[in-house]
């Protein structure tokens, strides 16, 4: 495995969810959407991810990853770099034990998410135009202070909380399931996924849908090569040009299938939660189901859920993404 990291265990999963359901109210929500299953002829539930403290599934890894730290790494603090909802996952982890988080962000980041990182106590750092760049630029600071740079992907402890999703789903909710269809922007929602379906041997198909204007983790996945490339996606959440070889090698061999969405299809996903559901979805909580929407003549008769990963939007984007 890449860098010589070892990716979590069914195990692993199942205490980080003994120690996140000390912080957190799990499991979130899983709603049936009587209107999308009309839609696809099929039986859809939405696992409602953007229902946690800081409206974003990653809150489980950065809760977990925090509960894990040394107390020299307490002391010292934790550096990052996100667009947003990673972020505030660790500045949340880090409030609950009493550590500093610093979070570099690029120079555009969604101003709320910014304001939820300062209301956790997070110092943020404006850095770059793009996550890539604010990403090297929190390596560097982090190596500087000799303070615990915490990759936003590559870290199993992450993946492990966040993976604490699935369990709620395939062994308490809906263990019925025939597909789940989640975000992929990154890789750790998706191999968290992937690593408690093969550990329960359960049946399911794991679906991930990802923007087609920023698509680094999709080409890894299909062909194996760790390339930057492009990324103009409007969804922050989704908005990466350099894929993780971590979860790359993880997904390669055990993700279903991976479908690219347009950002116009993903908008118009985040307008049919809102009028099918009374749903808000940030766009990279809505990909799933632009894809979907997309793939709709392959879910006729399924029982499938959809991962709702996140609700981070502001007033003024979701005026002009609900308008049209």
């Amino acid at each position: 495995m890449s860098g010589g990291l070892t990716p979590p265990s069914l195990d692993d999963i199942r205490r980080a969810q003994r120690i996140i359901s000390q912080r957190l109210s799990l499991p979130t929500p899983l709603v049936h959407s009587p209107g999308l299953s009309e839609r696809w002829g099929a039986h859809v539930s939405l696992k409602l991810e953007c229902m946690t403290p800081t409206s974003a599934f990653k809150v489980r890894g950065g809760v977990y990853f925090a509960s894990q730290l040394s107390d020299e790494e307490r002391a010292l603090g934790l550096v990052t770099a996100s667009t947003g909802n990673h972020g505030q996952s660790i500045a949340f982890g880090c409030a609950a034990i009493g550590a500093q988080a610093t979070i570099f962000m690029p120079t555009d980041a969604n101003p709320d998410k910014i304001a939820a990182i300062e209301r956790l106590g997070g110092r943020v750092e404006l850095v770059g135009e793009r996550f890539d760049e604010s990403r090297r630029m929190a390596e560097e600071y982090a190596a500087e202070r000799g303070a615990r740079y915490v990759e936003p992907v590559e870290e199993p402890r992450l993946i492990a909380g966040v993976g604490t999703a699935a369990l709620e789903v395939l062994e308490q909710q809906q263990p019925d399931t025939d597909l789940v269809l989640l975000p992929l922007g990154g890789g750790t929602g998706s191999s968290g996924w992937v690593t408690v379906r093969d550990g329960l041997e359960h049946p399911t198909e794991i679906w991930a849908a990802q923007s087609a204007q920023s698509p680094a983790a999709h080409d890894a996945w299909r062909t194996g090569q760790i390339e930057e490339r492009p990324n103009t996606s409007l969804a922050e959440g989704l908005a990466t040009g350099m894929p993780f070889r971590f979860a790359v090698e993880i997904l390669r061999a055990r993700l279903n299938d991976f479908i690219l969405v347009d950002d116009t299809q993903i908008l118009e996903a985040v307008r049919l939660l809102w009028d099918l559901q009374h749903v808000m979805a940030e766009p990279s909580g809505a990909v799933a189901v632009a894809a979907a929407d997309q793939e709709r003549e392959r879910l006729v008769g399924k029982r499938m859920v959809i991962v709702i990963s996140g609700a981070n939007a502001t007033r003024r984007q979701l005026l002009k993404w609900l308008q049209g």
